[in-house]
């Protein structure tokens, strides 16, 4: 009896609207969930936030929105870039849709060796997909978030003594050609700043970072540009953009820069 009420109620997502307005995007956003990262050391248990939408035609009423989240709840397999590929063509089948788009959040996590100590500590970040299917196209843009060191080159030249430097904020995002983990995405960053972060030092180490960023300057631009120089070069790349800001220390306001590019 009441699986027959069920099927007699009334679809009304499904019915005509008379407006004649398409809709973009449409869908769910906020929706947290623990879920399972492909990393280079395995499996990685994290929590991300979706974003989940599909294109509506002007004629339909609405979108089925339980069907995102149902589509969250069965999927059990580590994510990387491809499974989100897969992810979004099962959403738009589901949706029957012909655009969409699935963003992913997520803290992402790397155990890191300090320099001299070898103290070892974990260390997070935070990366994201992004994928979009859009005129027959789909694309999945793979970003990080890497907070870093910069010496700003300019106080190191005409002071006395030391250098003012800051916490800084690097953001890589590509599109692949070939996979690239997270990790690897994540160095590029580090290795293009004036040093990379650990969540443990000893005092040897703190010598150790301490001098390293005053040996290794870095100007905003110069973290973007060696950030480019790095995915243009790699043949993994298609597209990339890359951007960093400096939380200034002797400033109220931040440096920041943005650069993006192809390669063909």
């Amino acid at each position: 009896m009441e699986a027959e009420t069920i099927s007699t109620l009334p679809d009304v997502q499904s019915t005509r609207d008379p407006r004649n307005i398409a809709i973009d995007r449409v869908g769910v956003r906020g929706v947290k969930l623990p879920i399972v990262v492909a990393s280079s050391n395995g499996p990685l248990h994290t929590v991300a936030t979706f974003c989940m939408t599909v294109g509506l035609s002007a004629d339909q009423k609405g979108t089925h929105m339980s069907r995102f989240v149902a589509l969250l709840e069965e999927h059990r397999e580590p994510l990387d870039v491809h499974g989100v590929e897969h992810l979004l063509v099962e959403m738009l089948e589901r949706l029957e849709a012909v655009e969409g788009t699935i963003e992913i959040r997520f803290p992402f996590f790397i155990r890191k060796t300090a320099p001299v100590s070898k103290l070892t500590s974990i260390m997070n970040y935070e990366a994201a997909w992004i994928a979009n299917s859009q005129n027959g196209e789909i694309t999945v843009k793979q970003e990080t978030k890497t907070p870093v060191t910069s010496l700003c080159p300019c106080s190191k030249e005409i002071s006395r003594y030391g250098a003012h430097n800051q916490r800084s904020h690097l953001v890589s995002s590509v599109t692949l050609k070939a996979p690239m983990s997270l990790e690897q995405q994540i160095s590029v960053s580090e290795e293009s700043a004036s040093c990379q972060l650990w969540s443990r030092l000893k005092r040897s180490d703190e010598k150790f970072v301490t001098e390293y960023a005053y040996d290794n300057p870095k100007f905003v631009e110069d973290l973007v540009r060696d950030m480019a120089n790095t995915f243009r070069h790699d043949e993994r790349v298609k597209t990339y953009y890359v951007e960093a800001e400096n939380f200034e220390s002797i400033h109220n306001h931040s440096a920041y820069a943005f650069i993006s590019g192809r390669n063909d």
